[in-house]
């Protein structure tokens, strides 16, 4: 009894430590994190991978004998035989189609489950696309929120110096009124920033299927590959999950042409015929009122070709068509790849090319404040540096957004794992 108490308190404590850990964790998930909660809630993935189970089904049916035919029949006025009245009558039959029919038609079943299995495989990895490109705009959003409160706090400091001035009488009020201009577009900013919060927040939940009013955790950076990107070779997109799917129907429609052969071949049907013979009222009649048990072999004549010839050429315009789809797809992977290899390239160069104009800006902008301290001139030149840097860090955060986008959308189109 003493050992069940301390059990169970002993649990307790255990499960208030995980309630602990978790709260402290709801609203700091990492991207990894984010990503593996769409995996496993977003509908759309569920959709996808549902109608793969579906394909799974159709292998234990392609595979499955016809049900067989049960033929009873009762004679109103009975037909005498030499040894008796027929009664009754019961025939069975299994009709089976021609040898090999089935394993043809569980490959191609096999093959459209593994095409609908690529299909949930991409459908994962284009939510999660979305997931990233959607935690980018949030990240972008954020950090512009930081930096026009870091320019309003810039811009208070500002105002001090210049009233500051003005009351000494080294300075000019309209240095002051052009403060509180961009004091009041900074401010509006800002508010306008924070409500385009509210539609990116309801949009990333969605996806990711919790409630809509979820807080997203804040964002100091985003995970950047600074390594080379891969380039274009013939088999890149090979295991691209849209490649593959149409590799995979390819594969069904080839098969599908055996089972057209097949189809064109006799079924063979395997029956019993069982009839019921009243006695007649015959002595020393041998096999008096015997029931009759007949072993039936049917075939059937397919002699009507043209649908055989017709199914045939049907399965062959699909192979070809899917060829051509497979072809257009290359084509288009082809040019999204080098479009997208190109907006990191550009992305890298512009962040680098930013971040050295930020650092001689505010260089610039020391020069001008010590200018204006000493001499009260040059003031609109400070306000006019200080709108360039906010302008060039905020060019810096989108240059990560677009590199990190891009990069997203590389992994996708190489079906890297996300």
């Amino acid at each position: 009894m003493k050992a069940k108490i301390i059990y169970r308190i002993l649990n307790m404590r255990y499960l208030i430590v995980i309630g602990l850990l978790f709260s402290l964790n709801v609203n700091g998930q990492t991207l990894e994190e984010y990503l593996l909660i769409a995996s496993k809630n977003n509908p759309e993935i569920k959709a996808a991978y549902t109608e793969f189970e579906v394909a799974m089904q159709k292998s234990p049916q392609v595979k499955s004998l016809p049900d067989p035919t049960l033929t009873m029949s009762a004679f109103g006025r009975m037909v005498e035989t030499r040894v008796g009245a027929q009664e009754a009558r019961f025939s069975i039959m299994q009709m089976f189609p021609w040898f090999g029919t089935f394993a043809a038609k569980e490959n191609v079943a096999n093959l459209l489950a593994e095409a609908a299995f690529q299909n949930y495989v991409d459908t994962k990895n284009e939510v999660l696309l979305n997931v990233k490109k959607m935690y980018a705009e949030i990240y972008e959003l954020q950090q512009m929120i930081v930096l026009e409160e870091q320019n309003l706090q810039i811009l208070d400091t500002y105002r001090i110096l210049s009233l500051s001035k003005f009351q000494n009488g080294n300075g000019a009020m309209v240095d002051v009124v052009r403060i509180d201009i961009k004091r009041n577009e900074s401010s509006t900013n800002i508010d306008l920033l924070k409500e385009q919060y509210k539609p990116l927040q309801i949009g990333f939940n969605s996806m990711l299927n919790v409630e809509l009013n979820e807080p997203i955790n804040s964002l100091d950076s985003l995970p950047l590959n600074n390594e080379s990107m891969q380039e274009y070779t013939n088999d890149l997109f090979d295991s691209n999950p849209k490649i593959v799917i149409l590799a995979k129907k390819e594969q069904a429609f080839e098969a599908q042409k055996l089972i057209e052969k097949k189809e064109g071949l006799p079924m063979i049907g395997i029956g019993l015929d069982y009839s019921i013979i009243s006695k007649r009222d015959v002595p020393d009649l041998e096999m008096n009122g015997q029931d009759a048990i007949m072993p039936m072999l049917t075939v059937t004549l397919p002699i009507f070709r043209k649908k055989y010839k017709a199914a045939q050429k049907e399965v062959e315009l699909m192979i070809k068509g899917t060829e051509f789809e497979k072809e257009a797809l290359q084509n288009k992977l082809r040019t999204t790849y080098s479009i997208t290899l190109f907006n990191v390239q550009k992305a890298k160069k512009l962040n680098q090319l930013y971040l050295k104009q930020i650092e001689a800006t505010q260089q610039a902008i020391k020069l001008l404040l010590a200018s204006y301290s000493n001499s009260g001139s040059n003031f609109e030149e400070v306000l006019m540096m200080n709108q360039d840097l906010l302008m060039l860090k905020t060019a810096v955060i989108t240059a990560n957004k677009n590199q990190f986008t891009a990069q997203a959308q590389l992994e996708y189109l190489l079906s890297k794992d996300n």
